[in-house]
């Protein structure tokens, strides 16, 4: 068995040397090329002393951030991707708790990072790649290696703003990616489009699924996800046939009816989605126009290795329809447990709890909030068995599908009613007039508040939801954007939105 996901890029290169993997607006990258570099990146790692180390990645987003994530496997380190974008007090935070052994970055970006606190030694890319590659070291310190060993530590704010770096090993990417391209059916022949940042887990079905299979990825310009009909263009210019984006991003095209100045019909085959609830409204404006393609809505958080659920777009769902979550993927369990640890029963509501070999190794530097998320599985009294507790809520549909709620933290406590708040969104996002919304509780004034993209008054929604959503459940306050915040992953930024309460 092999250990590490490299031993992919090792294949694929060997069959597919001059084939493009990754290219962005500046430069594209063959598999023989990208197998060159990173491994001249590792051996300089290698040879600093550097084994199952924390290296951060300082970069802007493009071809040369994934070769240095290969880099830092090969030498059996484990990578964390700083964006360059990010703000200071966040890296500084992230650099609190990583304490890396090395930043990868270029000569100009070095100067940028020196302003944070960081006293560590340096990689400089660009000089690095050019350097001979040392393949009796570098599989040296692989055969040390064993597939428990970290691959990447993500960071993730959650619901506080405090980034937690998220542990994810060897053996949970393989066996997660190797899902993914046999669920898919993907191939040399494919083509993604990535939208994820490479900080956001959703970028792993893009970056290994292209490894393995011999796939190429074009990374897509960030600009175009404001620019519909150009995003669109450049999916049929690039002949792109698979995307993996946030809902949001699908939304926008939706909303903007891009698909009448463009026709992917001979080019989309796959659109695959993650990260937030996808509105059955928009989704049928995608059928609508692209009523061949597969489409997927992939669920799960960072901690369990970007998916741990999904569900295959089967039949036809009314706007104001949620789309399951769907099913377990193969080698993973999922535990849905009421306020008593046990399993639910019927349509009874419970946490979604994962147990499996996706799950995340804890937080990194951090055990009080590893034991609070990593829990013993109550269902087993007999040896110890971690599962996670995500904190959101679902219930089972007459199919057997699972079907996503809401968070545990956005379930409230209104008019002595338990609300989830994620049911009036799916009420609300049913309207013909709105693309994105967000429901926040407000406890000091004790208000359902209600935050659109619309011309639209609180009467007016109230009466169209009423036939949805109980009395109860009616938005007491209604607050309208110009545009929604949303955050670097591309979600609806609920953090900002709590400054409007």
């Amino acid at each position: 068995m092999r250990a590490n996901v490299t031993y992919w890029l090792d294949q694929t290169a060997d069959r597919l040397p001059d084939k493009t993997a990754f290219a962005d607006e500046r430069k594209e990258i063959t598999f023989g090329e990208l197998k060159a570099q990173a491994q001249a990146l590792a051996t300089r790692m290698l040879e600093r002393g550097l084994f199952k180390k924390p290296v951060a990645v300082y970069l802007e987003k493009g071809v040369d951030v994934l070769t240095s994530f290969m880099g830092a496997a090969y030498s059996c380190n484990f990578y964390s991707p700083i964006d360059t974008e990010m703000p200071a007090s966040r890296v500084d935070k992230i650099l609190e708790v990583l304490k890396p052994a090395l930043v990868i970055t270029t000569a100009a970006l070095r100067e940028t990072f020196a302003r944070y606190a960081y006293q560590g030694e340096y990689l400089i890319f660009e000089e690095a790649v050019r350097t001979p590659a040392d393949g009796q070291l570098i599989d040296a310190a692989r055969a040390k290696g064993i597939d428990t060993d970290l691959l990447y530590v993500l960071f993730t704010s959650g619901s506080t703003g405090i980034p937690k770096g998220v542990t994810i090993n060897h053996r949970s990417v393989i066996d997660y990616i190797d899902w993914v391209t046999e669920t898919f059916d993907i191939t040399q022949a494919d083509t993604f489009g990535n939208q994820a940042p490479f900080y956001f887990d959703n970028s792993i079905l893009d970056i290994y699924s292209t490894i393995k299979s011999g796939a190429t990825t074009w990374i897509i310009p960030k600009n175009l996800f404001a620019q519909p009909v150009p995003l669109l263009e450049y999916l049929k210019e690039k002949k792109i046939n698979t995307i993996f984006w946030v809902p949001s991003a699908l939304i926008v095209v939706a909303k903007l009816k891009a698909f009448r100045n463009v026709d992917l019909s001979d080019t989309l085959h796959r659109v695959l989605f993650c990260g937030e609830v996808m509105p059955n409204k928009q989704l049928n404006v995608w059928r609508k126009f692209l009523p061949d393609v597969l489409y997927a809505n992939l669920y799960g958080p960072t901690e369990i290795t970007d998916a741990c659920t999904y569900y295959i777009v089967d039949r036809e769902f009314a706007d104001d329809e949620p789309l399951p979550i769907g099913i377990p993927m193969a080698n993973t369990d999922i535990l849905v447990l009421n306020e008593r640890e046990e399993p639910v029963v019927g349509d009874e509501v419970g946490e979604l709890c994962v147990r499996g070999t996706s799950l995340s190794m804890g937080y990194y530097n951090n055990p009080e909030k590893t034991r609070e998320a990593f829990v013993q599985n109550p269902l087993n009294p007999h040896v110890p068995e971690l599962i996670y507790r995500t904190g959101d809520l679902v219930r089972y549909n007459e199919h057997g599908e699972i079907i996503y709620l809401s968070r545990k933290d956005f379930q409230i406590k209104h008019m002595g009613h338990r609300i989830e708040l994620g049911e009036i969104e799916t009420a609300v996002s049913s309207l013909e007039e709105i693309a994105l919304c967000c429901c926040l509780y407000d406890e000091k004034h004790q208000k359902i508040v209600l935050f659109i993209e619309a011309e639209l008054d609180k009467a007016y929604i109230n009466e169209r939801i009423a036939k949805l959503v109980p009395e109860y459940m009616l938005p007491n306050k209604v607050v309208t954007l110009s545009e929604m915040p949303i955050n670097a992953n591309g979600k609806i930024d609920r953090v900002k939105l709590k400054e409007y309460l």
